[in-house]
Parts: structure tokens; C-alpha cells; sequence
């Protein structure tokens, strides 16, 4: 069983990541650059993604068809767009969370399992996991969201998700230790409410938790909600001496493990 590692950023949240000989990729936002409307009650009028894809089309076509399954972790448009409906084989292996399987089975996905708790793939055992997406009444519009463990028996992936630092954050490291821990960066906030995704105080408590974890911070420089870019989460980490524990990928870039 191979132990290798390797997760490519794209962009925002949509990471392909690599776990033995198995790919999965995970929360594909596709669209060209300002394809989407300014994020409602979030202070600005900047359109979205606000970046290219670091790939062309040629690439993004061949790169969807070579990975063995997707996941999302839910449907918020930003993870799971309309180009990436419309690009994905309606036949590829696609994994979710229970409350998204109508809504993806009515875009026409027919080879689509809802991970309730655990089920296999391959040489990959999936765990679903729990999360917080905001606080208050910020948390509750936000709906349900799911993190993910992918294990093969020699290494394992934590996709944490659109979660803050909650207690099911915690309770997933403390049960799965995974190698590698991916997190959802850029602490995006409405006008109104607390960031919505990590913010570097998060961050450095999933390092507290579990030393042992090699984190990747993703989810910067793309939705214009978001409040702190890659640099500015540098000199955030910087600044309280965890800048070597945290991996802050650019776009297009792997980080093997």
C-alpha cells in the first residue's frame, strides 16, 4: 500500500488530491474569472472567482477525466459550480453529504453516494465528519456542511471543509490523526456575524490539537468575501511563530507529503 501523499491546489477549495494510486477531486469551482454575481450582504461589489484557473482548458478536461472520483464536500456554488456540472461526467463516482444527494441527483449525477458515516472506494475507506459553518445565526443559514477522512492504510487526508475551529474539528483529529489535515482559510465574513471559515487563530489551534498533522491552508484570493489573503495569513502566522507548521500553497502548486 502506498503511503505517498500528494495534494494539488487549483484554486480556492477545489484541491486534487492524490492518496496512493487513487485521485480524488474535491469542491470544484471551474468558472473564468467574475463569472459570478458579488456575494450577497458581504460589503462589496467585487465579482467572483476573482482569479483565472492557474490551468487552460485542455488541461482542466484532461485533469477530470484521469482523477478516479469526486468529492464534494457541499453545494455551496463556490464549491460545487455550474461548470463543474456541466464538465463532470454524470457517471463519475461522486461522494457527498446525505442533506446534498437530492440536490446532486436531480443535476443528473447517477453514480453518487451519500457518506453517512463511512463506506469504501477502491483501496479508500471515507469518513464523513461534522463542522460548524459560522456561529450564531450566521452558522445556521450557512446549512449543513461535512468534512472528510481518506484513508488507505498507510496515510489519510482530513478535508476539514467550510468549518471554523469547533469541537467536531477537534474530535475528528483526536479519532483519525490524519497525516495530512487540509483546512479552509480566508476567515469570510458578511456584513453582520463572525468569519465563516478559519481564521490563523483557528488554524493554529488544529496545529495545537494534533502537532503531528502536516496542515495545508487553502480557500484564499478567490470569493470576494473573504478577509485575509495568502500573504496577509503569512504574516499572521508569522507574527505568532507557526508559520513553518502550515503549508499556504499557491495556485496550481502540489504539496507532496
Amino acid at each position: 500500500m502506498k503511503k505517498d501523499i500528494n495534494v494539488r491546489l487549483i484554486r480556492h477549495a477545489t484541491i486534487v488530491i492524490e492518496i496512493g494510486d487513487v485521485k480524488f477531486l474535491v469542491d470544484p469551482l471551474l468558472a473564468a474569472k467574475d463569472t459570478y454575481d458579488p456575494v450577497a450582504n458581504s460589503g462589496t461589489q467585487i465579482r467572483y472567482p476573482r482569479i483565472e484557473l492557474p490551468i487552460g482548458q485542455d488541461e482542466l478536461t484532461a485533469l477530470i477525466k484521469d482523477v478516479d472520483a469526486v468529492l464534494v464536500t457541499h453545494t455551496h456554488r463556490d464549491h460545487w459550480d455550474d461548470l463543474a456540472q456541466q464538465m463532470i461526467d454524470k457517471e463519475k463516482p461522486l461522494f457527498c453529504q446525505p442533506a446534498d444527494l437530492e440536490k446532486i441527483q436531480s443535476q443528473g449525477f447517477t453514480n453518487l453516494k451519500a457518506v453517512a458515516d463511512e463506506l469504501s472506494f477502491k483501496s479508500i475507506k471515507i469518513n464523513r465528519t461534522g463542522g460548524q459553518h459560522g456561529t450564531g445565526e450566521i452558522g445556521k443559514k450557512m446549512g449543513v456542511v461535512s468534512g472528510f477522512v481518506l484513508n488507505n492504510g498507510a496515510a489519510s487526508v482530513y478535508v476539514a471543509g467550510d468549518t471554523i475551529w469547533c469541537g467536531e474539528v477537534k474530535d475528528a483529529l483526536q479519532m483519525y490523526h490524519p497525516d495530512v489535515t487540509v483546512v479552509n482559510a480566508g476567515a469570510p465574513q458578511y456584513t453582520t456575524g463572525d468569519p465563516i471559515t478559519m481564521t490563523s487563530a483557528d488554524i493554529v489551534k488544529v496545529y495545537k490539537e494534533l502537532p503531528s498533522t502536516d496542515i495545508i491552508a487553502v480557500h484564499m484570493d478567490t470569493i470576494s468575501h473573504a478577509k485575509v489573503s495568502r500573504k496577509q495569513l503569512r504574516e499572521q502566522l508569522t507574527e505568532c511563530g507557526y508559520l513553518e507548521k502550515v503549508s499556504i500553497p499557491e495556485d496550481g502548486e502540489v504539496v507532496r507529503r
